[in-house]
């Protein structure tokens, strides 16, 4: 019988302060839809990340001086370092077919003879690709023979990584905001129910009612709110991104579509629990202070 006394007081709470949780609701909603267009972009922007991270390749030129037997133990060694994910390797002709599709020019035409060296494409695993450690597949390389030639854009990894971790600095940030004011209002709509209802509060005291009982209702209301906003934000998102992007942007959803299946649950669940966590922390409050 108590549990369905909490429960009912509940849900009747949201009925008997309309006003209050309609601009919960709205702000939380509006909340979690920002939150929700944000972490989409982030999730899509690391996505991409990850792909140019797993396309990342090492160059190795071999001496020419170099034999077949060298080669094949420069061609294993290099393949069993950790982090290496293939290595392709590439002969002089190989080279030259290369420099012809990319200059369309016949380089032995030009000069007569074929400079190009013997070479080797190494495929690097994505958590491998950040500048660190290449620095360490490097070394390993270089201490099976100085004279090997390694070589890979190292500037253009080291911006990538930077804008990596600011990105992922400001994503916490504002999440983080996001979260705090979402708790804040849940928070400040639940104290308002409290304080209109005061008499009834220390009525049930009087007659020994648990802080846990009294308390149990204004958290459900919170959580419900919470599960409001969180699931209109779903909605939102869903229309926007499935309706609107996908009939006019088709390129931009290709990229953030992937990242959307992930936002729905997570919003949902993350206005159920700032919803809670906000009204827990507001009653708590008052009820030390009564």
């Amino acid at each position: 019988m108590n549990l369905f006394f909490v429960i009912k007081e509940g849900f009747s709470g949201i009925w008997r302060a309309k006003l209050p949780t309609a601009v919960t609701v709205v702000v939380g909603f509006f909340a979690l839809v920002l939150l929700g267009l944000f972490a989409t972009v982030s999730l899509s922007f690391f996505d991409i990340i990850d792909e140019v991270r797993g396309r990342v390749e090492l160059e190795v030129f071999f001496p020419d001086t170099a034999t077949d037997e060298e080669l094949g133990i420069f061609k294993s060694g290099i393949a069993s370092l950790n982090g290496v994910k293939k290595v392709t390797y590439v002969s002089k002709d190989s080279a030259a077919v290369i420099f012809n599709q990319e200059f369309g020019r016949d380089i032995v035409e030009i000069l007569g003879i074929n400079p190009l060296p013997r070479s080797a494409k190494v495929l690097v695993h994505p958590r491998y690709a950040g500048p660190d450690s290449l620095q360490g597949i490097v070394a390993s390389i270089n201490a099976f023979d100085p004279a090997l030639d390694v070589r890979y854009n190292k500037v253009f990894l080291q911006k990538l990584e930077e804008n990596a971790r600011l990105f992922t600095v400001l994503t916490a940030a504002t999440g983080i905001l996001i979260a705090i004011a979402t708790v804040v209002l849940v928070g400040y709509t639940i104290r308002l129910a409290i304080y209109s209802r005061q008499q009834k509060i220390k009525t049930m005291r009087l007659v020994g009612a648990a802080n846990w009982f009294i308390s149990a209702p204004y958290i459900i209301e919170g959580g419900i709110q919470g599960l409001m906003a969180g699931g209109f934000a779903a909605l939102a998102i869903y229309l926007l991104s499935d309706q609107l992007l996908q009939r006019y942007e088709p390129g931009i959803y290709e990229v953030l579509h992937p990242s959307t299946f992930l936002v729905y649950p997570v919003l949902v669940g993350l206005g159920f629990f700032l919803g809670i966590f906000g009204s827990t922390l507001s009653v708590r409050k008052y009820l030390r202070k009564a």
